[in-house]
């Protein structure tokens, strides 16, 4: 049985998934990865003996290594990297049985910071491929559901209260246009490699390549290409946007996310009804009401980006604090925060993709829930239209005398005061200056929608990585995508 953490009190991240992507055997194989990497750019470019990056890449196997011993000896140098150095020359020398000396291969020039960095960035690289796959679940299903619910009606909110007509296709739009925003700053973020050796002047790496055609810029180029890592114009050992770049791009990403759980979590109330999360055996269960479906998956998202900006901030205040030309205990500081951020954002994103792709949505609780203002909710329309005309009429302002309206309709019961605001309309506007058809027409929910669709239109149009291409009609009646 484990003594590990294996994330009992944080539910959103507790995946085997997750943890392949970011776990301690995660972060060791990175590290492993970089140094297999140096062995073989070095030995590609004869600074090291031939055969000796074969010999490095069997023994950087994550299996021969002691994760938990390797964790409590990095006390030591104050880093994981110095005691997985000791063993993995061991290794080295223990599968060296031809004498190639492979051992001069291994982290040749390099410190622990390049080698962690590196790791790191690597650790992030394959994270964020992941979870870019997941963001492009979400925002397909999002698109699916703006195109779906163009003209599905629902009640605008804000403060809290009703506002105007909306459709929840536009809702879905906003979501996507959140989401997708961010998914695109997250997959320009750059990941770079870092090697600038003890004191970032690259001295070691000089040392090395003095009788080589090569410069230490290129050792660096060709370990970069080696590893799928953005190469760098020279060590960033204290520069740290690369860190919080990254770190703010994954906290963007978890808003975008979080703002829809928050808004599942009000919709999917009893008494709102509009919206219900996928349903499946065993989830949402309470331990005292066996009534109970708790809206867990939005739990648990909102759970992670209420977390996330102050592992972001934590990043920042590292970055600030990374004094010399190598840092002390800020540097340290970052690890953890770093890999949370990861971490949370691959569960929440995980959860939102399942909740999305199977959301259930309810037209008519939209539409009950719409006409509990009844028509006070086209105000703003209607006095838009009117006003102008009772100006006209009888020269006084229009706009005032259509406020009296609504602030007697309010001091109806609110079960009367649909029948109240239209009989006062009706006795302040008279049938000469204002139809009973146009009336309905200012009072009817669906055209007092402004550019809901195009706007939705426009949201999608502007991200076509994340949104598959509309379905078009055409003249014939065949859909194409």
């Amino acid at each position: 049985m484990s003594d590990g953490d294996v994330g009992l009190l944080s539910p959103v991240s507790a995946s085997p998934s997750v943890a392949a992507l970011t776990g301690d055997r995660a972060v060791l194989a990175a590290v492993l990865a970089v140094e297999a990497g140096w062995a073989s750019v070095l030995e590609k470019a004869g600074l090291a003996p031939a055969g000796s990056a074969a010999v490095v890449a069997s023994a950087a196997d994550v299996d021969r290594y002691d994760l938990a011993g390797i964790a409590v000896r990095a006390q030591g140098g104050a880093n994981p990297v110095i005691p997985l150095l000791a063993d993995l020359r061991a290794e080295v020398k223990a599968l060296d049985t031809d004498g190639v000396d492979a051992v001069r291969a291994v982290h040749t020039s390099l410190t622990s910071q390049d080698v962690l960095d590196s790791a790191l960035m690597l650790l992030a690289k394959n994270a964020v491929t992941s979870l870019l796959a997941d963001l492009r679940g979400i925002t397909t299903a999002l698109a699916a559901m703006t195109e779906q619910h163009a003209e599905t009606l629902c009640v605008g909110r804000s403060l809290t209260q009703h506002s105007l007509p909306f459709t929840f296709g536009l809702k879905a739009a906003q979501w996507f246009h959140g989401l997708a925003a961010a998914a695109r700053r997250l997959e320009a973020a750059e990941l770079p490699l870092q090697t600038g050796g003890a004191a970032g002047t690259l001295a070691a790496g000089t040392l090395l390549t003095k009788d080589s055609v090569e410069t230490p810029f290129d050792l660096a180029g060709n370990l970069a290409v080696h590893l799928g890592l953005a190469p760098a114009p020279g060590p960033w050992h204290t520069n740290r946007l690369a860190v919080t770049s990254l770190g703010d791009a994954l906290a963007g990403v978890t808003d975008a996310l979080g703002k829809i759980a928050s808004d599942v979590l009000f919709l999917s109330r009893p008494e709102v009804g509009e919206l219900a999360e996928p349903r499946a055996a065993g989830r949402g269960v309470s331990s005292a009401m066996p009534q109970k479906q708790n809206p867990v998956l939005s739990v648990l998202v909102r759970s992670a980006a209420l977390q996330a900006p102050n592992l972001a901030a934590q990043l920042h205040l590292a970055a600030a604090n990374f004094n010399d030309e190598r840092p002390d205990g800020a540097w340290h500081s970052e690890w953890p925060a770093f890999r949370q951020l990861l971490r949370l954002a691959l569960g929440a994103a995980g959860h939102l993709r399942e909740l999305t792709e199977g959301l259930q949505v309810f037209p008519d609780a939209m539409r009950r829930n719409l006409e509990l203002s009844g028509p006070l909710l086209l105000s703003e329309g209607v006095s838009a239209a009117v006003a102008p005309l009772l100006a006209e009429r009888d020269g006084r302002n229009g706009k005032q005398q259509l406020q009296a309206v609504v602030d007697r309709t309010l001091q109806a019961p609110p079960a009367e005061q649909s029948g109240t605001y239209r009989r006062l309309l009706r006795e302040t506007v008279p049938a000469s200056a204002l139809s009973d058809d146009r009336l309905e027409e200012l009072l009817d929910p669906a055209s007092y929608l402004g550019q809901a669709a195009e706007i939705s239109r426009r949201i999608l149009a502007a991200f076509p990585g994340f949104a598959p291409a509309p379905t078009q009609t055409d003249p014939n009646g065949d859909s194409r995508g």
